[in-house]
C-alpha cells in the first residue's frame, strides 16, 4: 500500500523453538483503526514490542512514515510519531493527571526530569497536556491526583499521556484489562472519538469493543496472520470462527 503510514513487511522472530512472529506483513493507511486479535500466546505482544523498538525482529522491515525503522531505537521511534500506551515511564499516583501528562510531553521533548518545576508552570508543556486530557475525556479531572483515579481513568490517563507526544500511530496494548462493563463502555466511546484523528493499531480481548470500534481486524493465530477484512468479514470466516471466535463460542458456553 503505497500511502501507508506503517508497512510491515515478512517480520519474523523466534524464541528459541517459537516462531512468535511468522512472516507477518500488514499495512495501516493514516486515520485507520486497525484491530489484532487472537488467543492467548499468539504472538500479539510480541508484534507490538517490535514495533516500538523494544523487541529486535531476526528478519523483515518496519515502514513508518515512509522511513525503515526496523533498527531505530525506542526513543527515536517516538521522536517521530510512533506511541504505545502504558510504554511512557508507569504513573505517579501522588501527582495530579495534569502533571503526569506534562511529564509526558517533557519526556517527549528529550527533557530531564530535573526539570521538574518546569513541567508544572511552563505553558507548552501544560497545554498540550491538558488538551490531551480533554481529548480522552478527563479534562475536569486534570488537577486530581492519579491515587484517587478509579482503573478505568489510571487507563484513560495512560492514553492521554501517549497522546500529549502528539503521535500520528498510537499502539495500545490490551486497554480495556481489567475494566468493569461501564469503564469498558467509556473508553469505547473515547476510542470512537479518536477515530480519524490519530492512526491506532488496537490488540484487544474484548470482542464487543473490537467490532464496535475496528476498520480493519487481523488475526494472529501461531504468529501468523490468518485473515484481514472489515468486521463483517471477519465474523464470516471460516478459519477465523474455527482458529479464534469459534474456540470463545464454545467457552463461553462450556
Amino acid at each position: 500500500m503505497a500511502d501507508a503510514l506503517l508497512a510491515i513487511d515478512r517480520l519474523t522472530k523466534r524464541f528459541g523453538g517459537v516462531l512468535a512472529s511468522d512472516a507477518v506483513s500488514l499495512t495501516l493507511p493514516s486515520g485507520e483503526l486497525h484491530a489484532l486479535i487472537g488467543p492467548n500466546g499468539a504472538g500479539k505482544t510480541t508484534l507490538i514490542g517490535q514495533l516500538t523498538g523494544e523487541i529486535t525482529p531476526d528478519l523483515g522491515r518496519i515502514g513508518f512514515a515512509g522511513c525503515d525503522v526496523t533498527a531505530l531505537p525506542v526513543y527515536r521511534r517516538s521522536q517521530i510519531g510512533l506511541a504505545r500506551s502504558f510504554q511512557i515511564a508507569s504513573l505517579f499516583p501522588e501527582f495530579s493527571a495534569l502533571d503526569n501528562a506534562a511529564l509526558a510531553v517533557q519526556a517527549h521533548a528529550g527533557h530531564s526530569f530535573r526539570f521538574w518545576r518546569d513541567a508544572r508552570s511552563e505553558p507548552e508543556l501544560r497545554v498540550p497536556a491538558r488538551e490531551a486530557l480533554r481529548r480522552v475525556g478527563l479534562g475536569e479531572r486534570a488537577d486530581v491526583r492519579v491515587t484517587d483515579f478509579s482503573h478505568g481513568e489510571r487507563r484513560q490517563l495512560e492514553i492521554a499521556m501517549a497522546l500529549a507526544t502528539r503521535p500520528r500511530l498510537l499502539l495500545l496494548d490490551e486497554p480495556m484489562a481489567g475494566m468493569g462493563p461501564e469503564e469498558s463502555l467509556r473508553l469505547v466511546d473515547t476510542l470512537r472519538q479518536l477515530k480519524g484523528g490519530v492512526t491506532i493499531l488496537l490488540v484487544e480481548h474484548d470482542m464487543d469493543a473490537v467490532f464496535a470500534l475496528a476498520d480493519r481486524i487481523s488475526v494472529l493465530v501461531y504468529g501468523r496472520i490468518i485473515a484481514s477484512g472489515d468486521p463483517a468479514a471477519i465474523r464470516a470466516d471460516a478459519r477465523v470462527r474455527e482458529a479464534y471466535l469459534g474456540e470463545r463460542d464454545e467457552a463461553a458456553h462450556g
